[in-house]
């Protein structure tokens, strides 16, 4: 079963929409009207929607480490530093995992863009 994902508010309209073009299932936080709330909250909707969330913002990548320290659940964090890797290769990149993917490969995990 292919992954969905759950696009951060840092992450460019034109990743969500390459992935669109390609049958991906995305949502993003501007969808879900949660583009405001605290990085905690958004990994907890992420998660409770059983969505891999993917951003691009240095501070849930910093919330996501924390919960992996402390032994806390998370759906999985797929992360790639905005300056590391170009749009097509990161649309790339997440088209491979959504459809290669399973959730017991992300659950608490970080995965780093570029693969």
């Amino acid at each position: 079963m292919p992954l969905n994902l759950y696009m951060d508010h840092h992450v460019p309209r034109a990743i969500t929409l390459g992935l669109r073009l390609r049958q991906v299932d995305v949502l993003t936080a501007y969808e879900d009207q949660t583009h405001e709330i605290a990085d905690s909250k958004l990994l907890d909707r992420a998660t409770s929607l059983r969505r891999v969330l993917f951003t691009q913002d240095d501070d849930l990548l910093t919330e996501a480490t924390q919960r992996q320290r402390a032994g806390l659940a998370f759906g999985g964090v797929i992360y790639a530093h905005q300056e590391a890797i170009s749009i097509g290769q990161c649309v790339q990149d997440l088209e491979l995992i959504a459809a290669a993917g399973s959730e017991a490969d992300v659950v608490d995990r970080v995965i780093y863009l570029p693969l």
